[in-house]
């Protein structure tokens, strides 16, 4: 537990990065399901992205991610037309060029685990976006769906993976508490486990939508957090470089 004196110093550090509405989605759930899986224990620009834009790219899709405000239109690569092209692990890896396991002990290949979740959600009855959106709001549905996705290795802790999907898909009252976000919240006193974070952050949105009048999701205080975690780490490591010029 935390005092309001700690909650209120939490509260001040998120102010002062000013969190920002999503700009940005993906514009289909096997997007979604890529970015869900191989951003676990990934650099994300270096490796998510990438295999999301190689997928995106062997479907002939040039824009697999636009603004918030594009409308919404018909799901490019729905999961059947997604199974139907990756029939086995090493096809989906010709394509991604990625061969990440989803831990360094005892995983299975990521894009294994994709296709895993792929088959569950099709099993489940989701084939685009507009099939997962409602998914969400289906309680027994849903808890049959993440029973199942909870089988497939790699879940991460407090199922990261599980609730980081539900975030790219479009739920923002659901956070992704990785590596990052729980150190950043460590170094300002707060607990580090994924649950206590989950309820940290809404709180903390909660708070910042009373006191701005305009309503600030969970999504944008994590956002918000990872991205001022991964700016100071790149800057730490740059700092920790020897200078160019300085090399012999």
């Amino acid at each position: 537990m935390h005092s309001d004196e700690g909650i209120a110093r939490l509260v001040a550090a998120v102010r002062e990065l000013d969190p920002k509405p999503r700009e940005r989605r993906w514009v289909s759930v096997s997007f979604c399901v890529l970015d869900a899986v191989y951003s676990i224990g990934a650099h994300y620009d270096n490796h998510v992205v990438p295999v999301v834009r190689r997928v995106a790219a062997d479907f002939d899709v040039e824009s697999p991610s636009v603004e918030m405000s594009v409308p919404e239109a018909a799901d490019p690569v729905p999961l059947d037309a997604f199974l139907d092209r990756y029939t086995s692990v090493e096809a989906l890896v010709e394509t991604t060029k990625n061969r990440q396991n989803t831990s360094t002990r005892g995983g299975i290949r990521k894009a294994d685990a994709v296709l895993r979740y792929a088959e569950v959600l099709r099993e489940h009855g989701v084939l685009d976006l507009d099939d997962a959106r409602r998914l969400l709001t289906d309680t027994v549905r849903l808890d049959a769906a993440e029973s199942a996705l909870r089988k497939v290795p790699g879940e991460g802790g407090a199922g990261v993976r599980r609730g980081y999907l539900w975030m790219l898909i479009g739920h923002q009252a659901t956070v992704k508490p990785d590596r990052m976000v729980l150190r950043w919240l460590a170094r300002h006193g707060a607990e580090t486990t994924p649950d206590s974070t989950r309820l940290f952050l809404r709180d903390i949105a909660q708070v910042l939508s009373e006191e701005t009048g305009r309503v600030i999701t969970a999504w944008e205080v994590d956002h918000a957090i990872w991205q001022a975690a991964r700016t100071s780490s790149m800057a730490t490591k740059l700092s920790s470089r020897e200078p160019e010029s300085d090399r012999t």
